[in-house]
């Protein structure tokens, strides 16, 4: 088996040298102005061992990386109501797409698009104000990740707020079919700063142990989900996870994982490890070009995929 340390080490500089590093999400204004020669890249065993290399404990806008953490939580609060709200199918079309929306009646074709999330959030929204339903995405992620230190960049909400007709219309087309229960703008105001929050590779993946260990942190034994709940987030994350993109992460890199346009990727190796990538530059789909890459290569080196070696 090769070195874990060496291998991530070595990935780490492949990365930093190529010049082919995607385009830096321009549509969020604070996300343009990040660093596109930025790389990180965090591997967490299954005995609490990191390997990390490169800006490994740089803080970045996670942005859709959140819509696993409040898909946990919805489902522990919702159970398998949540689906009646939002299903749990590839969606083929990019992930601020109106157009299944009309031909569905409202219904997102999954958690991980932007109408899904969306509605996963006002979920978590219902008999809460917006300020507490927050509060508590953020305590569940401080807590995932063992860190109280893990903020949400108000610049970043703030320029997601002025610039998300988008989402808006999504949220206002959702609210007109019955799906959303709370104010359109409570949340998105909720949904907007969670997709804010800023991580780094190592906390990241720290805070995805627990899928890659049947819901539990193999460290502290504490349980987050049943093994079944895991396996099920992990089942959409593999189909999802990567918007129209999905199919060819899972050709390519085999694991579970999820992207957000930030630049960064969480992964899943079950039982051997949690992955957390960042290169802020995009492929066409939304999805982290080098960060794509960097996960292809490590389960090429390690064997890793869940389709076999």
């Amino acid at each position: 088996m090769p070195d874990l340390d060496t291998v991530v080490k070595e990935i780490a500089e492949e990365m930093a040298d190529r010049p082919d590093r995607g385009e830096v999400a321009t549509y969020i204004p604070e996300l343009a102005r990040v660093d596109p020669k930025a790389f990180g890249l965090v591997v967490i065993d299954a005995d609490g061992h990191v390997a990390a290399g490169g800006d490994s404990d740089t803080p970045f806008s996670i942005q859709s990386i959140s819509k696993v953490f409040t898909l946990t939580l919805a489902l522990g609060m919702a159970g398998d109501r949540l689906w009646r709200r939002v299903g749990r199918e590839p969606s083929g079309s990019p992930f601020n797409s109106i157009v299944q929306l009309e031909r569905e009646r409202g219904i997102p074709r999954n958690p991980f698009i932007n109408a899904g999330a969306i509605a996963v959030t006002d979920v978590i929204l219902s008999g809460h104000q917006p300020r507490e339903a927050l509060g508590e995405i953020l305590r569940f992620m401080q807590f995932l990740a063992q860190d109280s230190t893990i903020i949400i960049d108000e610049a970043v909400a703030a320029s997601e707020l002025r610039t998300g007709y988008r989402n808006i219309a999504l949220a206002n087309y959702m609210k007109s079919f019955g799906v959303l229960d709370n104010p359109v703008d409570f949340t998105l105001g909720v949904y907007f700063h969670h997709c804010a929050i800023a991580m780094s590779c190592r906390q990241l993946a720290d805070a995805t142990r627990f899928l890659a260990y049947s819901g539990r942190n193999p460290l502290t034994g504490y349980s987050v989900v049943s093994a079944e709940r895991a396996r099920r987030i992990n089942a959409v994350m593999l189909t999802c996870g990567h918007y129209d993109g999905s199919g060819e992460f899972a050709y390519r890199v085999g694991l579970p994982g999820k992207s957000g346009v930030g630049g960064g990727i969480i992964a899943v190796a079950p039982e051997k490890a949690s992955i957390a990538v960042w290169s802020p530059g995009l492929d066409a789909s939304g999805n982290s070009h080098l960060g794509r890459i960097a996960l292809e290569q490590l389960t090429r080196r390690l064997g890793w995929s869940i389709f076999g070696a």
